[in-house]
């Protein structure tokens, strides 16, 4: 083949700026610094790209939905209690700072409505309340405020049973029973979720995942009649 139809040819001069004469020149500094600097940012999207992706897929995979599990409304000859347990609220990455030593909270929500026919349901009850656990690395011991016992810290050696007693409610007092009427219907709602860390600043890179596994429960609702 001739020059003309020489695929070479044609890809040469796709490359290259030619003279009249048809010699080859080289780009200009100025030029080949726009095209690294072009390059640098392309580069720098495509990394950006990839995380986001790495992100949108792992993270899904690793963290399970929180929810509410074990629901039991009854009552003692004096209160309405309400037990509920919270399952899926410990990820690895959640239990790496516990065992650091960050203090993590729980905070539950338990509210009573009397339901009516004609009007809107009412509002009989709204509790908040919430425990908490820290890892002593002195001691080797978590120690544990948990509101149903008044706050005061109990104190244990292993990791699960710290782990069982944050996700459990047990026996919550949630209203007198002289002030539910007979005969009515009633709607308990609970939910859970996880306190936002403060994390110190020099602990954000390390826990940076963290943020991902924070966890909110729907609520759930149990109906009865007293």
């Amino acid at each position: 083949m001739d020059s003309k139809g020489s695929p070479t040819r044609q890809l040469s001069r796709s490359l290259f700026h030619l003279h009249p004469r048809g010699a080859r020149t080289k780009h200009s500094p100025s030029k080949r610094m726009d095209s690294f600097s072009n390059m640098n940012r392309v580069r720098a999207g495509l990394l950006i790209l990839s995380l986001f992706a790495l992100l949108r897929c792992e993270v899904p995979a690793l963290a399970e939905e929180a929810y509410l599990s074990d629901i039991v409304v009854t009552n003692t000859r004096d209160h309405l209690l309400v037990y509920f347990t919270v399952n899926n609220c410990f990820t690895p990455e959640m239990n790496e700072a516990i065992e650091s030593g960050l203090t993590t909270t729980f905070t539950f929500y338990v509210k009573l409505y009397e339901k009516r026919d004609i009007l809107w349901n009412k509002k009989i009850a709204d509790l908040a309340f919430s425990h908490s656990i820290k890892y002593d690395n002195l001691k080797g011991t978590y120690e544990l405020k948990l509101w149903e016992r008044n706050d005061r810290v109990v104190t244990v050696r292993t990791f699960d049973e710290a782990k069982k007693l944050m996700a459990d409610v047990m026996a919550i007092k949630l209203i007198p029973l002289h002030q539910l009427n007979k005969g009515s219907r009633y709607q308990v709602q609970m939910m859970a979720e996880l306190d936002k860390l403060e994390l110190p600043l020099y602990l954000h890179y390390i826990f940076f995942f963290l943020y991902l596994w924070d966890f909110k429960t729907d609520w759930h609702a149990v109906d009865f009649r007293y």
